[in-house]
């Protein structure tokens, strides 16, 4: 082989590994920013994975809003329909936070498969609705609908 064809080869076999190493950080990059949405139903069956920052979202239950007097810490529950799951926060609550409102919660499920959010987000309006709670809400009317027995003859 040429000396010209040895550094051709080499510097074309350094760039691919170049590559590779800049694709692969970057794929680990967004790997770790990802928030994957997970419903109360799916939270329950143990679906969401413990200590991942994920999203969860649904309608807040009426009564279930538990206030600190002396902090800022607030426990709630939030349904889909179907199943409830508690998040727990610390700090001020949107304004539009409301019992009965779809909500998002940004945070990681502790032991007890509480969500300890760090971020609430509220809807916009009386029409606005999140589009992954519309979704999860969607699907479980439809899984509701379709287990129901059968109306007697």
């Amino acid at each position: 082989m040429h000396p010209q064809r040895k550094k051709r080869l080499a510097l074309i076999l350094l760039l691919l590994a170049g590559v590779g190493i800049a694709v692969a950080l970057a794929l680990s990059a967004l790997q770790q920013n990802i928030n994957l949405f997970y419903t109360p139903s799916e939270i329950a069956a143990g679906h969401a994975p413990e200590q991942a920052r994920i999203r969860a979202g649904g309608m807040v239950v009426a009564g279930s809003v538990e206030r600190s007097r002396e902090t800022l810490d607030v426990r709630f529950a939030v349904t889909d329909g179907n199943e409830q799951v508690i998040i727990a926060y610390s700090g001020i609550l949107p304004d539009l936070f409301r019992e009965g409102q779809g909500i998002v919660a940004l945070g990681r499920l502790n032991e007890e498969r509480v969500l300890v959010a760090d971020e609430v987000l509220a809807k916009h309006d009386e029409e606005y609705m999140p589009p992954e709670v519309a979704q999860a809400l969607e699907k479980v009317k439809h899984v509701k609908v379709e287990n129901a027995p059968a109306a007697p003859n």
